[in-house]
């Protein structure tokens, strides 16, 4: 479906071409205040600089041509090519002038001593002026450093062509430079000195043309000082320039009537026979589009249609409107495409076994891949040498990381800063497409595989794992099974950490951002040697070396840690007994002793990452904890606690529903009559919410796309159906998987890399350099960049909050499709889900 979409594409340019491309409306003020005429969407700091993560490439002055987002962070920089971490702009407000429909944006730079506005104007057809004024002329410390950014999305122009005045030039696929040959690491200008610059002077469809009044452009190439950077168009402020100090007129080639062609979205696994089926279409509000789509079967002897049915409307959902295609009463097994508006998607599959391997990859590639402290082998392939052998030093007091992570005055530790911390080089999951640990996200990936294990079998053996030689090799069985290994090596972790401190801790992370932004092998990313503040840098004496480049260890002791690492040495506890029942007995040690510790004294958030939202709190920690040790040692204390923390779960439902419908075979019925009058109301409030898209599934509209959300919220609602079938169905679960697996906004790859017939191969992982893909990891998705536009970028691998891996929301992956293989199962065999299984 994509290769007849670009075709779409392309014959509406080739159309424009021949028709007369400049015709588009002069733009006007939205409620939203944006500008915007059909075809062009300028948007005017609605989303804004992180406090945290600072350029995320979704802030500032951003352009939507065409339907797609190819320019981000018009602002004064202080960088010719900014990184992620240089200084960024604080948003002060935002204001229309209505007589000339300017929308005028404050912003400032407070420890630079800068302030400034940006007033921008429709101005001719589909056209607007920039202009930056200074409430004060430049100090003299930033002249030469201060200047007005545009940034353009690299993959939108690679391969395509550039006229700065009248000398062209080629966008390069790869940085080549020119670099500045001081040292500094500076790119030098792809092109400077002109007053005009067109990019893409061939493609209608992404052509822009800019001029300016006050100074020269400058154009780089900022990838060649970070693999994430932009295009960079600049301009420099004068010294003592004032108002008018940047004046930009940017033309935009709007093509007229242009529409964005309709994206068909479905399950790129497929279905099984007996389950609905319902594929969305996502419209351009001004495409004719079609009331009737047809499902075809795809056989030896070519396409029959074997359904032609209308289209039902499901109304507007951000800037497109919908309609279902429902399908479901086709239950023959096969091989199927849908047909609308005169193209034919790509195919997928009706058959029983269709969701037979949509989680195993995820398992045995995905996860193993992230596993650090070991070395992981694939086959030819090398993920990764073993990795942080020298793992850890102590982080200092009062310290705030440029990652999020906290370090207040006590360190909660019996380590002075800097000094190396034994025993924790091992176990443990690399957090994302970086390198750290986060205890919390440690501790869900126990606990998902336990629970996937307990109620739905993971039985899967394809990975090697030897511990004590640090060695993993994928595609090579052992005999044992892989969730349990992984369990073990999350456990690992968890124990020596409770073995060292007493208490689990925030995590463990590179100290400089040099490191941070490493890319590659794990292996590499430091020497595997203590640090030694005694020797050279370059030295090496036995197993010490003077490279700091050991990780810190953020140590603070958190009620909310504590109780979400209770909770999964406590499922460890049950996985583990028959492998390694030694293991078992000290996880079960460690967590009763972490839960018994918070009980009888407030259970209050504490000041690390661990807890920044509610389901990290620590009252919903201690409720989830609490059931964990309950099914595994049916100790009534536990019980009696979980009872009295009925107000808790009900008052934090959405977040305590899995746990607390999980504890009812050893609860008695006062518990499940709560339990279910909390149920009821839940699913109220979630069906209230639900109407507010057309997919199903609640999607965030937060700085980080949601697939995490939407898998969470899968498998939570199939512990509810099977718990009480009477209150909720399968649809809900099966709903979210259709999500994660394609049928989502903007286009419709499966969410999950290798998983379906069409998936994200761009993802940002370990390997995101190279535009690849781990196999088997959950990217975040769909982010909607505010007010009203949904993103998934295919092609571009460094917007973290749409492509980032991250190993708990895969291993909330692997439940959710567990529980939507289940359900669908019985659906097809007609029979109702079995209750809720006690642990196994």
């Amino acid at each position: 479906m994509l290769k007849a979409f670009r075709a779409l594409s392309a014959s509406v340019a080739v159309c424009a071409l021949t028709i007369g491309i400049a015709g588009a409306q002069t733009l006007t003020v939205s409620p939203a205040q944006t500008l915007e005429t059909r075809g062009l969407s300028v948007l005017v700091d609605q989303n804004q600089f992180s406090p945290i993560f600072f350029d995320e490439k979704n802030a500032g002055i951003q352009i939507v041509l065409h339907g797609d987002r190819i320019a981000t962070d018009g602002a004064v920089r202080l960088d010719k090519t900014p990184e992620q971490w240089a200084p960024v702009p604080a948003f002060v407000d935002r204001t229309v002038d209505k007589a000339s429909g300017s929308v005028i944006v404050r912003s400032a730079y407070k420890d630079q001593n800068l302030s400034y506005r940006v007033r921008v104007t429709p101005e001719g057809e589909g056209g607007f002026r920039i202009a930056v004024d200074l409430d004060q002329p430049l100090p003299a410390a930033l002249v030469g450093k201060a200047g007005f950014n545009l940034d353009f999305l690299p993959s939108s122009y690679f391969g395509k062509t550039y006229l700065m005045d009248n000398g062209p030039g080629l966008f390069p696929r790869h940085p080549t430079g020119p670099m500045a040959t001081d040292g500094s690491g500076d790119p030098l200008p792809l092109a400077s000195g002109g007053r005009s610059l067109t990019l893409a002077p061939e493609d209608p469809l992404t052509q822009i043309a800019i001029t300016s009044d006050t100074g020269t452009l400058s154009l780089y190439d900022a990838r060649a000082r970070a693999q994430n950077g932009w295009f960079v168009v600049r301009s420099e402020i004068a010294a003592g320039a004032k108002d008018n100090a940047v004046v930009w007129h940017v033309r935009p080639n709007v093509v007229k009537d242009w529409v964005r062609p309709p994206v068909v979205s479905f399950n790129q696994a497929g279905y099984t026979p007996g389950r609905a089926k319902v594929a969305l279409i996502e419209l351009d509000p001004n495409f004719a589009a079609p009331r009737e789509a047809e499902l075809v079967k795809l056989g030896t002897d070519g396409e029959h249609v074997v359904l032609r049915a209308p289209t039902t409307p499901r109304g507007r959902y951000t800037r497109y409107d919908y309609a279902a295609f429902d399908f479901s009463g086709v239950r023959d097994p096969g091989i199927y495409a849908i047909r609308y508006a005169g193209h034919t998607s790509n195919p997928f599959r009706i058959a029983p076994d269709a969701y037979d391997r949509i989680w195993q990859t995820s398992l045995d590639t995905f996860i193993a891949e992230q596993m650090d402290h070991v070395g992981i082998r694939e086959q030819y392939r090398v993920w990764s040498a073993p990795s942080h052998l020298d793992d850890a030093r102590q982080a200092p007091a009062n310290h705030v990381h440029f990652d999020g992570y906290r370090m207040g005055p006590n360190l909660d530790s019996p380590f002075k800063a800097g000094e190396h911390i034994p025993g924790l080089a091992v176990g443990g999951f690399q957090d994302a497409g970086d390198y750290d640990i986060q205890t919390p996200e440690n501790a869900q990936v126990v606990r998902d595989l336990v629970w996937a294990r307990e109620l739905y079998g993971l039985d899967w053996d394809q990975t090697s794992v030897d511990e004590a030689a640090r060695a993993v090799e994928i595609r090579k069985p052992d005999g044992q099974e892989d969730a349990i290994q992984q369990i073990r090596h999350g456990t690992l972790q968890l124990l020596a950490q409770y073995k060292v401190f007493g208490h689990a801790i925030v995590g463990i992370v590179d100290p400089a951002l040099r490191q941070y932004a490493h890319l590659g092998d794990a292996g590499s990313q430091t020497d595997g040697r203590l640090y030694d503040p005694a020797l050279k840098p370059d030295e090496v004496r036995g197993d010490s070396s003077g490279k700091a480049d050991d990780r810190w260890a953020f140590t603070t002791d958190l009620p909310a840690n504590n109780l979400a690492v209770a909770g999964a040495l406590a499922g460890a506890a049950r996985a583990l007994r028959a492998s390694d029942p030694a293991m078992a007995t000290e996880a079960l040690d460690a967590a009763k002793v972490l839960w018994t510790r918070q009980q009888g004294r407030p259970v209050k958030s504490g000041d690390g990452r661990d807890d920044s939202s509610s389901p990290r709190s620590a009252e919903v920690a201690n409720v989830v904890a609490t059931v964990e040790l309950l099914l595994t040692t049916n100790d009534k204390t536990y019980a009696t606690r979980l009872r009295a923390s009925l107000p808790v779960i009900e008052k934090n439902f959405a977040w305590t529903a899995a746990a607390s419908v999980r504890a009812l075979p050893a609860m008695d019925a006062a518990y499940r009559t709560r339990i279910a009058r909390a149920v009821r109301t839940f699913k109220a409030k979630v069906d209230g919410d639900l109407i507010k898209n057309p997919f199903g599934v609640p999607i965030t509209e937060g700085t980080w796309a949601g697939s995490n959300q939407v898998v969470a919220f899968g498998s939570t609602m199939h512990l509810l159906h099977t718990a009480f079938p009477d209150i909720v169905g399968t649809s809900y679960t099966l709903d979210a998987i259709d999500y994660v697996l394609g049928r989502h906004p903007a286009n419709n790859l499966s969410l999950v890399s290798t998983v379906g017939t069409q998936s994200k191969l761009i993802g940002y992982g370990h390997n995101r350099a190279d535009y690849s893909f781990i196999p088997g990891g959950l990217v975040p998705g769909v982010l909607i960049v505010k007010p009203d536009l949904p993103e998934a970028k295919t092609d571009w691998p460094f917007l973290w909050f749409e492509n980032e891996y991250t190993v708990s929301t895969t291993s909330a992956y692997i439940l959710a499709a567990r529980a939507a293989q289940s359900a669908a199962k019985g659906i097809d065999q007609g029979a109702s889900t079995p209750a809720v299984a006690a642990p196994r």
